[in-house]
């Protein structure tokens, strides 16, 4: 690794504490939609970001929200070194003053510890955005660590509903139309059921935490499933 890195703009020059934040909930709570709103307010105070993303679910290098929102991102893996990247678009000549991360569930440990590196040692504010809990109720391993680790953890407040009118709190994996407690952690689908024949019969639904050590997706044996904007 350099030993040095290129200025990243005022920041480096006049030194001002970073901060990694994470904020974190159920889906549908509108994590992706923040991230694009704190990308927004920082870029129009001139300041520089760079954003990246792991298994969106447009299967696209973006960040995509489903109130229609999206933007281009760097997609990364559990092999990148997030440092190199921040610090390889400084040798480019580019600023990144903020880093904003979303699906930071999928990250390692190791990857954590690289962005509390950066924000400590490089004072590059860090915006990190990833579900609490995986489809057996068990935090990811970047979730874990970013609780563990980052300067501020905020729940994000948008309330989510499990069809029974209830606050949404857990994701249930649903395969071929029932609830399953086990299998991968990490299968990437959506939380709408699919359109097509020929589509992976997988799908997410928020529940309540009744409904989910219930294994009920709705009132009826189809049951409505996930509520969605019309």
């Amino acid at each position: 690794m350099p030993a040095t890195v290129p200025a990243s703009g005022d920041r480096r020059r006049h030194p001002a504490p970073a901060h990694l934040r994470f904020f974190h909930g159920p889906m549908d709570c509108g994590k992706s939609t923040l991230a694009l709103q704190v990308d927004h307010n920082q870029h129009r105070q001139g300041r520089h970001g760079l954003l990246v993303t792991q298994g969106d679910r447009s299967a696209a290098p973006q960040i995509s929200s489903r109130v229609g929102l999206s933007r281009a991102a760097v997609e990364i893996d559990g092999s990148t070194d997030l440092r190199l990247l921040v610090r390889e678009r400084w040798a480019g000549g580019h600023r990144v003053d903020y880093l904003i991360v979303d699906e930071a569930q999928f990250l390692t440990g190791h990857q954590v510890d690289q962005l509390a590196e950066l924000v400590d040692e490089s004072h590059v504010d860090v915006y990190a955005f990833g579900l609490t809990t995986d489809f057996r109720t068990r935090l990811f391993p970047g979730t874990q660590r970013l609780l563990e680790v980052a300067d501020d953890v905020q729940r994000v407040q948008v309330e989510v509903l499990c069809w029974c009118g209830l606050p949404g709190l857990l994701n249930a994996r649903v395969v071929e139309g029932a609830m399953v407690r086990s299998g991968e952690t990490v299968v990437v689908a959506d939380t709408a059921p699919a359109e097509h024949a020929d589509a992976p019969a997988v799908r997410y639904q928020v529940l309540c935490r009744r409904h989910y050590v219930r294994g009920e997706l709705g009132p009826t044996a189809a049951g409505p499933g996930q509520l969605a904007l019309p």
